[in-house]
């Protein structure tokens, strides 16, 4: 922990580049860890809302292309042609907030849908903003959570979060594990 609030001191814009690139890695992981670092003091809550929040919005929106640029292949077209495919495509795009704000709190399915959402061409302005405002409201929540922790927990907050958020972050990571696995067999 020491090495940390020296790395902190020497470079106190480093959280906030951490907080800004993990979403790339695990999103979860990075707004526990935003929220984490708010409530304990260890950065500023407002630069450290809008550091996750734009790594999420650069992380999600970027799958969206992925679904887009599959579209400049043949194979891909003729499958987007597909009866079922395009009744799939009305769906996704008729019911695209509902479905942003669902995936959002829906482990394991924002990727695909991100995906999904650009091989179905939906309307990337729309999309974006959707994204935006979920991202949003999902970091606030996590923010409410670990404050309201924090003003209940007093000094004890700073010895047991960071515990509990590591412990979630596992958690998580363990439990993505066992699902790939289990869809591998």
């Amino acid at each position: 922990m020491e090495a940390f609030e020296q790395a902190l001191a020497l470079y106190p814009w480093g959280i906030y580049a951490l907080v800004a690139l993990t979403p790339f890695v695990q999103e979860d992981a990075a707004i526990i860890g935003a929220a984490a670092a708010s409530s304990t003091g260890t950065g500023e809550p407002a630069l450290l809302f809008g550091a996750v929040l734009a790594g999420l919005f650069f992380s999600d929106t970027w799958k969206y292309w992925i679904g887009r640029a599959a579209l400049t292949r043949d194979w891909a077209k003729r499958i987007a042609d597909k009866p079922s495919v395009r009744n799939a495509r009305d769906r996704v795009v008729h019911r695209l907030g509902a479905t942003l704000f669902a995936v959002r709190f829906i482990p394991g399915t924002r990727i695909p849908f991100y995906i999904a959402s650009g091989f179905f061409n939906a309307p990337f302005l729309r999309f974006a903003a959707l994204v935006a405002l979920s991202a949003a409201l999902y970091i606030a929540i996590a923010f409410v959570v670990f404050h309201a922790l924090g003003a209940a927990m007093g000094e004890h907050l700073t010895v047991w979060l960071p515990v509990v958020a590591i412990g979630l972050i596992a958690c998580i990571i363990l439990g993505l594990w066992i699902r790939g696995r289990l869809q591998a067999q």
